[in-house]
C-alpha cells in the first residue's frame, strides 16, 4: 500500500534548507483540487505568507525548467505586466527547488510570493470585454515574443509530448485507460504530425504560453486589462496559437461553466471571431497559424484530456472527457473543426 504524501512535514524540511532562521507558524492547503499539484500557503510567526507549489507528476527537470522560465519573466516584464507572475524565491542567485525522495516517492516544490488579485471576469462576457480581451492576448504576446531571446531554452515540444502518448500505446496495448481506442488515437497522433511539417510549425515563434486560460486563473483592472495571472500547470514554450482554444471556451456563448465540456464549436463561434479580430489588429496572424488552430485542439484533446487527464482533473472528471474524446472530439473533429470561416473573417 503506497503512504499518503505528507506535505507538511516535506514543506517544512524545504524550508529548513531555504531558511533555517525564519520559523514556520503554520501551512494550509489551498489547492484548487483539480490537478494532482497542490498549493499551501505557508504562514511565518511575523504574520507574512508566501506559497509552495508541490509537484510529482512528470520529470524534476521540467518543473525547473519551467519555473525558471516563468521567474524570469515575472522579473524582467515591465509595465503594465511587472506585477503579472509571480516571482519565485532564490536563493544566492539561483532559483530555489526542493526535492524530496524516498524509496515510495519524488517530490518536488517551489516556493513563491502571492500575486495580487484583483477583477474577476463574469462568466458570460459582453461584446466590448471580448473585444478588450482580444487586444490584451495580443499586446501580451506581443510582449512575450520580445522577451524570448532572454528566456532560458526549452527542452518540451509538441512532437515529443505526442511521440510521447504514441510509446505509451505501444508500451500499455489495449489498456482498458484507453476504453479500445487505440487505433482512433493513433490516427489523430498521425495526422498531428504530418500537419506540424506541412504548416511549418517549426518556423512559428516559440513564445511563453500558459495555454489553460480559464476566468479562474486571471484576474484584470477595472478597464478590463490584464492585471495577474496564476495557475502554470501547462505552461510551456510554444506557438501562441495553443493560448486561442481556451480563449474561445472563456468568450463563447455559453460561458463559464461548472459542467463542461471540450468541444471544438466555440472555435467558429461569432464571439470568438470577434476576439480574434481584435486580436488580429494588434499582432497579426499568419495564415498558418490560423490553420493550426485545428492541430492545436487535437493536440490540446491528446495531450492533456487523453495522454495526462488523470493529472489536471479531478477523476470522475478525467474519464469523462476522456470518453467524450474518444466518442465526440475526436471522431468529430476534422468535420466540424474547419478554419476556413476564420480566415476569410480576417481577411486571408
Amino acid at each position: 500500500m503506497i503512504e499518503p504524501i505528507q506535505y507538511h512535514s516535506i514543506i517544512s524540511k524545504a524550508w529548513k534548507e531555504y531558511n533555517p532562521k525564519r520559523e514556520i507558524a503554520s501551512i494550509v492547503d489551498v489547492s484548487a483540487n483539480v490537478s494532482t499539484n497542490k498549493v499551501f500557503a505557508v504562514t511565518f510567526i511575523d504574520g507574512n505568507f508566501i506559497m509552495a507549489k508541490v509537484s510529482n507528476f512528470g520529470k524534476f527537470e521540467n518543473f525547473k525548467e519551467d519555473h525558471t522560465i516563468i521567474n524570469v519573466m515575472a522579473n524582467n516584464l515591465e509595465y503594465p505586466y511587472d506585477l503579472f507572475l509571480s516571482s519565485s524565491l532564490m536563493k544566492n542567485d539561483e532559483l530555489f527547488l526542493y526535492k524530496y525522495d524516498d524509496s515510495n516517492i519524488d517530490v518536488w516544490l517551489v516556493f513563491y510570493r502571492v500575486v495580487r488579485i484583483k477583477n474577476k471576469l463574469p462568466k458570460r462576457l459582453h461584446e466590448e470585454q471580448i473585444k478588450i480581451l482580444g487586444r490584451e492576448l495580443a499586446k501580451f504576446h506581443k510582449i512575450c515574443d520580445t522577451m524570448t531571446p532572454v528566456l532560458p531554452k526549452s527542452s518540451k515540444n509538441l512532437q515529443k509530448d505526442i511521440h510521447s502518448l504514441l510509446r505509451r500505446l505501444q508500451k500499455e496495448g489495449s489498456d482498458l485507460k484507453f476504453e479500445g481506442n487505440i487505433d482512433l488515437i493513433r490516427k489523430h497522433c498521425s495526422i498531428f504530425l504530418e500537419q506540424y511539417e506541412v504548416l511549418g510549425m517549426d518556423s512559428f515563434s516559440q513564445i511563453p504560453v500558459f495555454v489553460d486560460w480559464n476566468i479562474g486563473n486571471f484576474s484584470v483592472r477595472d478597464n478590463g486589462s490584464f492585471f495577474s495571472r496564476w495557475d502554470y500547470d501547462w505552461f510551456r514554450m510554444s506557438s501562441r496559437i495553443l493560448d486561442f482554444y481556451s480563449f474561445s471556451r472563456v468568450v463563447s456563448d455559453i460561458g463559464d461553466k461548472t459542467d463542461f465540456s471540450y468541444t471544438s464549436s466555440q472555435l467558429n463561434e461569432e464571439r470568438f471571431i470577434l476576439f480574434l479580430k481584435e486580436y488580429h489588429s494588434v499582432f497579426p496572424l499568419t495564415e498558418s497559424e490560423i490553420r493550426f488552430m485545428k492541430e492545436a485542439y487535437r493536440f490540446f484533446i491528446l495531450n492533456y484530456v487523453i495522454n495526462n487527464g488523470k493529472y489536471f482533473f479531478a477523476s470522475s472528471y478525467a474519464k469523462k472527457l476522456q470518453h467524450e474524446a474518444y466518442q465526440m472530439y475526436l471522431p468529430q473533429l476534422d468535420s466540424m473543426c474547419s478554419c476556413e470561416r476564420i480566415l476569410k473573417e480576417l481577411g486571408f
